[in-house]
């Protein structure tokens, strides 16, 4: 799961990217409108995984990973100029983006924009998507248009579905509405898979509050979207803290946990993803793979040869592996279940693949 925090300029992206890494990286500097893109990898926090090394004492136990990506050059001016080339390529890599406004006022670091106004940022970031979406859809469409004029290429019909699809896309837009809010069918996804449009990818609002500071009352009703209130620089600070320290300091605050798990728990909502288990006396592994992926699709996430070669896959869950107190113990139990191509992987799943190649 890669993740992009962007926003306007002294929104703090980077305070947030610290306190989701822990890391130290300088805040509040001015920006300059230079392309910048710091990226850190962080374990996904799971007390399921610390239960399973517990349980099976492997060798190494390893987390599923998460990739944030802090983005500086974004600076709500893109309806003028458009992304340059260069940051819009890093942005397609993005799954996601957490979108840091600024809701706090200070008078030694002025807005950009003179005054702190959440739903105007907002807007602006949003427009600068939705038109950059809109020009890759112009460019596809006198595409289509030329293809189909020339003849003698790809099926007719084809270009017939693709062109409508596209017309309905940049009628979308041309109203200013991101593409999260347009429906696609399974079959349209084909035809949109090599487009990183940018107002297709779900969004985390962040509110960034100054230290007691009620949230303001905003309404973002787009799909594949949250709204969250969070102390950016409180939680920077408790991310830094040595472990002890940091629970002391979170329940000082009345801060049930910290940023990173509720970010990471929120994103994986947001997505649509979901954790799976290997285990054994080698390993212990967390996995993620999307809602809905059947047996090979999560076997291919731990290795193409696996989902290649798939016979089947020996289930159990989570709670029943716990419960039960190990692999044989859920076998003689009956919860440990063989499952085929079609079984769909649940939040949870303990599984070992059988395959052959």
């Amino acid at each position: 799961m890669r993740l992009g925090i962007i926003g306007l300029p002294q929104s703090g992206k980077t305070t947030l990217f610290n306190a989701l890494t822990r890391g130290s990286q300088p805040t509040g500097a001015a920006s300059s409108g230079r392309i910048e893109v710091h990226t850190a990898v962080v374990d996904v926090p799971d007390p399921r995984v610390d239960t399973l090394s517990a349980m099976f004492r492997p060798k190494k136990t390893i987390y599923a990973k998460v990739t944030y990506a802090d983005f500086a050059g974004l600076e709500g001016s893109a309806a003028k100029t458009g992304i340059s080339g260069q940051l819009l390529n890093q942005l397609t890599q993005m799954d996601g983006f957490i979108h840091v406004v600024r809701c706090f006022p200070d008078d030694e670091v002025p807005h950009p924009s003179g005054s702190v106004d959440p739903l105007r940022d907002i807007t602006s970031m949003d427009a600068e998507f939705v038109l950059n979406d809109l020009i890759a859809v112009e460019r596809k469409l006198e595409r289509l248009a030329e293809e189909k004029k020339k003849g003698g290429g790809r099926d007719r019909a084809l270009i017939e579905r693709e062109t409508a699809l596209f017309e309905r896309l940049h009628a979308a837009l041309s109203a200013e509405m991101p593409l999260r809010d347009v429906p696609i069918s399974p079959e349209e996804e084909k035809l949109l898979a090599g487009f990183g449009f940018l107002s297709r990818k779900p969004v985390l609002v962040v509110l960034n509050t100054a230290e007691g500071q009620q949230p303001p009352a905003l309404e973002y009703p787009h799909q594949h979207s949250l709204v969250v209130a969070l102390q950016c620089k409180l939680e920077m600070e408790i991310a830094q803290l040595p472990p002890d320290e940091a629970e002391l300091f979170l329940a000082e605050y009345g801060i049930e946990e910290p940023s990173l798990n509720r970010m990471i728990r929120l994103s994986y909502d947001l997505l649509g993803l979901q954790s799976f288990f290997t285990v054994g006396p080698d390993e212990v592994r967390a996995w993620t793979v999307r809602r809905g992926a059947l047996a090979p699709e999560a076997a291919g996430e731990v290795h193409s040869d696996m989902q290649k070669g798939f016979i089947r896959a020996e289930v159990v869950s989570y709670e029943d592996l716990v419960a039960l107190g190990g692999l044989a113990e859920a076998r003689a139990k009956g919860k440990l279940r063989l499952e085929g191509k079609e079984y769909v992987v649940q939040d949870g799943d303990v599984i070992t693949i059988r395959f052959n190649i």
